[in-house]
């Protein structure tokens, strides 16, 4: 949930968007985005503040003007909260909260409270921790104004001549490095895991994508899983995984490894994908990677490019990729029919499924494995086994 308010009038569930315009290509998703991400976060109402401008204002990032039409809306609608759909500097943030009388929030801040809400595992929290803390580190400098007297004194907390601020920053440091630590101790206990897979030759999928393509919906369907899924941005974050026979693998069927991984999202804080690059792995060390599309959303070359950007960051653009596109049973989706797409070599590039009502899973499966690397296709199976799935979570 998002800051509560100082003043007990205003609805800590309500919140004024601010979107403004610099000219980007992108900027009407963006808008829409936020939106949904704020809706993510706990707001149960909002009013929209637009604007344009040719660069932020260095102080207040919207200019002095626009800032009391924010507050007058603000206060209309008694809302508890400013959310800006940008990036703000810690000085920008502080000086919006002064003029503004309530908290504010940038988008790399509301993403991380949704983050918080979300993650489950262990792993999963001490990543989203270590996101916080990265950020809290460069914005000390909001509301600590009455820590700056000196500490003084020889033998004193902190040592002599010290500032608070200065010994939150030493305590914030020492925070990141113990947290960086015990996520490096978990990315090597799956790299083990990941060494253990190879040895048995198993082939290993992960399913990657935009926020809300239906991944989670498409890793149920395809492992009779059980994991949390619903119509909103970062559902989910913890990659699971699990272990399935997979009859389709020729010559006489195979375990296949399928991982579900956090989705990603245009303008995805650099912080985050550093944060979650232990559980990312799992899409840099996979066999095949299934990018998920929304087939229904009028942007989703939009969504394919930022997804595959995001890869590039983390060095996954080198494994090979299958697109599935998700969603087909949507009215938006019209003329799409469950199937599979070949390029002019006549490899499988695409699939057309519903994950939500199952078609085209079945030519899924066959895509899977025809993908599968040529030495799992031409090996003799020794456990054979009923199609049936076995959960192994990472």
């Amino acid at each position: 949930m998002l800051d509560s308010p100082a003043a007990g009038n205003l609805n800590p569930e309500a919140a004024v968007l601010v979107c403004l315009d610099f000219g980007e290509p992108d900027f009407a998703e963006s808008m829409e985005e936020i939106q949904r991400l704020a809706e993510s976060a706990g707001v149960s109402s909002h009013v929209v503040v637009r604007g344009k401008r040719q660069r932020p204002d260095p102080a207040l990032f919207a200019g002095s003007g626009k800032v009391e039409e924010i507050l007058a809306a603000a206060e209309e609608a008694g809302a508890g909260s400013v959310i800006f759909n940008h990036h703000l500097s810690p000085v920008q943030e502080r000086n919006l909260q002064k003029k503004l009388d309530r908290p504010v929030l940038d988008r790399t801040r509301l993403i991380l409270d949704i983050f918080a809400q979300r993650a489950r595992t262990h792993e999963g929290k001490l990543q989203v921790e270590l996101a916080q803390m990265q950020y809290l580190s460069t914005r000390l400098v909001r509301g600590w104004t009455h820590l700056e007297r000196q500490k003084g004194g020889i033998g004193l907390r902190g040592g002599p001549g010290e500032t608070q601020l200065e010994i939150d920053r030493r305590l914030i440091g020492v925070k990141i490095k113990s947290l960086k630590v015990q996520l490096e101790k978990a990315r090597l206990r799956r790299g083990v895991q990941r060494r253990a897979r190879s040895r048995r030759d198993v082939y290993s999928v992960s399913l990657v994508g935009y926020t809300n393509a239906g991944k989670s919906t498409l890793f149920n369907k395809l492992t009779h899983a059980k994991g949390y899924a619903a119509d909103q941005l970062f559902a989910t974050l913890d990659t699971t995984t699990r272990k399935v026979y997979l009859t389709e693998l020729p010559p006489s069927g195979g375990h296949v490894v399928i991982s579900d991984t956090v989705g990603f999202i245009l303008d995805l804080p650099t912080s985050l994908i550093a944060a979650f690059r232990a559980t990312l792995e799992e899409t840099v060390q996979a066999d095949l990677l299934l990018h998920v599309v929304d087939a229904a959303s009028p942007v989703r070359d939009m969504q394919i490019a930022e997804v595959n950007k995001v890869l590039a960051e983390i060095g996954a653009d080198q494994v090979p990729q299958l697109l599935v596109l998700n969603k087909i049973d949507l009215p938006a989706a019209a003329g799409l029919h469950p199937g599979v797409e070949r390029d002019e070599c006549g490899k499988i590039c695409k699939v057309r499924v519903s994950a939500k009502s199952g078609a085209g899973l079945a030519e899924l499966r066959g895509a899977v494995a025809e993908l599968a690397p040529a030495h799992l296709r031409s090996m003799t199976r020794t456990d054979a086994a009923p199609p049936t799935f076995h959960p192994e979570t990472a």
